[in-house]
């Protein structure tokens, strides 16, 4: 007596539901949700970017700008003038990246390490700590502009309340400096910049400082291990993350700083505080060469996107090899 084995049949294929039917049918939602970030990120960006590089080609001066699409194309001059170190505009430009690269060192330095120390500090917990960090970040909390107006005021010669405590009341010096002209300009720029900046890394480095557990700390302590030890081997290890991100995004603010010496000098900019962001404002709107200005600008796009690429490589390697 033989048996016939027969296979399963399959079970045909359910029908999709009324909930897969309606997921299905709104395939695009997601696209529609994008599209106007998409959209405005082409318009307050690339457009912006795209039409400045055209122009760094044109010889887009005031007797063009009625009909700035009109301007000649004139090719690599721009560029090769900028370039010039020994002509007028190129050593200029020089000389103005040369003290940016100096006031971004400084600035970014001093507030990693202010920011550092605070976070440090404030790490463990005692009574009023929320009221100090609190304190700590009315630089980053108040507006801008605000912020680097009441320097230009306390900074200033006569009236202000850096020479009056300095001089009339410390008696340090023998007459009141100008703080907002001469060689004594880039301290002060660099000294309003740390003060808005430092906050922020402060903040940074304090919220990193929370994922670290204390039992670390107190198992190193149990070793014999010191507070710098502590801070060496535990804290800068574990906020590696942190400060790669922040140590890059603090560069790039401070390079291209703008506002900082717009607002605390004004038009008339020292030349020990001629920060190249200020420096090509005033190649476009002053001598009106938007072609020279625009190509100064994609110089600077450049460069920045070149160290920004060598940092990353840098910083990757050394994580794969730890």
């Amino acid at each position: 007596m033989t048996t016939t084995l027969q296979r399963p049949r399959k079970a045909p294929p359910a029908s999709p539901g009324p909930h897969d039917r309606r997921r299905r049918a709104r395939w695009w939602l997601p696209y529609a949700l994008l599209a106007p970030a998409v959209l405005m990120e082409l318009l307050i960006h690339l457009v912006p970017m795209l039409t400045g590089i055209w122009m760094s080609f044109t010889q887009l001066t005031k007797f063009f700008i009625s009909s700035w699409t009109e301007a000649p194309f004139v090719g690599l001059k721009n560029y090769r003038v900028a370039l010039d170190v020994h002509g007028a505009v190129g050593s200029s430009l020089l000389r103005s990246f040369g003290i940016t690269c100096a006031y971004t060192m400084l600035v970014v330095v001093i507030s990693w390490v202010l920011g550092m120390a605070a976070a440090v500090v404030l790490q463990r917990p005692f009574r009023g700590r929320s009221g100090v960090r609190t304190l700590f970040l009315v630089p980053y909390a108040v507006p801008m502009y605000a912020g680097v107006i009441t320097w230009n005021f306390m900074l200033q010669r006569d009236t202000g309340v850096i020479n009056h405590l300095l001089v009339d009341d410390l008696g340090i010096g023998s007459g009141k400096p100008f703080w907002l002209i001469g060689s004594r300009a880039f301290t002060s720029i660099v000294i309003v910049a740390i003060w808005r900046l430092w906050p922020f890394a402060f903040l940074m480095l304090m919220a990193g400082l929370q994922s670290v557990p204390s039992d670390v700390y107190e198992a190193s302590a149990m070793d014999g291990a010191h507070a710098f030890r502590q801070w060496r081997s535990i804290t800068l290890p574990m906020l590696r993350p942190v400060n790669v991100v922040l140590v890059l995004v603090m560069s790039l603010w401070v390079f291209n700083d703008f506002n900082t010496p717009y607002v605390l000098f004004g038009t008339a900019q020292p030349a020990a505080g001629d920060l190249i962001s200020f420096h090509i404002y005033n190649a476009s709107f002053l001598t009106w060469n938007f072609g020279a200005g625009s190509a100064m600008s994609v110089l600077l796009l450049l460069f920045l996107l070149l160290v920004t690429g060598v940092y990353l490589t840098v910083v990757n390697r050394r994580s794969q090899r730890a």
